[in-house]
């Protein structure tokens, strides 16, 4: 498959190699609006150095958009009405109506559209969805060291949305009420946020994601009847406890949970699911592969990111931290 790839900053250099290390991808053509970029590029070989986006079109099946928010409207509007498969990097744009508008696009041209909410394919996050049973409570918690890249837009949208798709991927109910607070410290937009989303099902989650911390923290804890589950996302493990009543019969080797006098106790079973080394990224690339040549159903689809994008929304009308000049 000919792929296009338009936006060759930090990470649309990750995808080119990683598009290299897919037998079933030929990276075609590459464009960026810096000319510097692309300058710095030219040791690639049988590969087409673009000097405008519609060149590049006329020279793959299927483009990747790996530019900033604000472009990904247009650029994936005109590829989809060229009828180009594409793969456009999360957030799929800075608005769910425009996500909408690339939905509806999408499906005049029969063409496939992938969302890229990396963490869907995080082997800790994947390692946990087999125990994950109708949660009762959810906490996560994104920390990241200061980078000014990113900061035009606000945390949520930066970071939190990553959190906010793992999370309606995980809760299969509708939002009965979302309570946000956010504070711009360093950046024009929220840098902080703290929200509370109520589902109807009776599942409450806790969400944090702070991009001015001293270290970097990206952690999932799901509590569910007798179970809870701990998502390292960054470091790449996942512990499952389960909690299980002590008989007279019993002969724990777990941790003793005492409840009381005359009460019951329980024991702490822990067990560490075996985690895959796979690169999540080039995991969710071939998963976009599989999804056109097979036809199988899309492991992100717009319709994911434009629920995410509403959450979104919805949390950023109640932050609406002052602007600063």
């Amino acid at each position: 498959m000919n792929v296009g790839i338009v936006g060759l900053g930090h990470l649309g250099k990750i995808h080119l190699k990683l598009l290299g290390e897919i037998p079933e991808y030929n990276v075609s053509a590459i464009f960026d609006i810096n000319k510097e970029v692309l300058s710095n590029l030219t040791y690639l070989q049988n590969i087409k150095i673009c000097t405008s986006y519609s060149e590049l079109l006329e020279n793959c099946d299927t483009v990747l958009i790996i530019t900033p928010t604000p472009t990904h409207f247009e650029l994936a509007a005109e590829a989809i009405r060229k009828g180009k498969h594409v793969f456009i990097e999360k957030p799929a744009t800075s608005d769910p109506n425009e996500t909408k508008k690339l939905l509806s696009l999408s499906k005049e041209a029969s063409v496939l559209v992938q969302v890229g909410h990396v963490e869907r394919f995080n082997p800790a996050f994947t390692a946990a969805k087999p125990f994950i049973n109708n949660p009762l409570h959810i906490t996560i918690e994104r920390l990241a060291c200061y980078n000014s890249r990113g900061t035009d837009v606000s945390v949520v949208l930066d970071l939190m949305i990553h959190d906010i798709d793992l999370l309606l991927n995980t809760i299969k109910s509708k939002i009965k009420k979302i309570s946000a607070f956010g504070s711009s410290i360093v950046s024009k937009t929220a840098d902080l946020a703290d929200v509370r989303i109520e589902f109807e099902n009776g599942c409450i989650a806790n969400l944090t994601a702070n991009r001015i911390a001293f270290n970097n923290v990206r952690k999932m804890d799901i509590f569910q009847e007798n179970t809870f589950i701990n998502i390292d996302l960054l470091n790449k493990s996942t512990t499952v406890r389960t909690i299980k009543a002590i008989t007279i019969s019993s002969n724990p080797k777990g941790i003793v949970l005492d409840t009381g006098f005359n009460q019951p106790k329980f024991e702490v079973i822990q067990n560490q699911p075996i985690i895959n080394p796979v690169n999540a990224i080039k995991a969710e690339l071939e998963s976009f592969y599989k999804s056109i040549r097979h036809d199988l159903p899309l492991a992100v689809s717009l319709l994911d990111a434009e629920m995410a994008l509403q959450v979104v929304k919805e949390i950023e009308m109640q932050i609406n931290p002052l602007k600063r000049s």
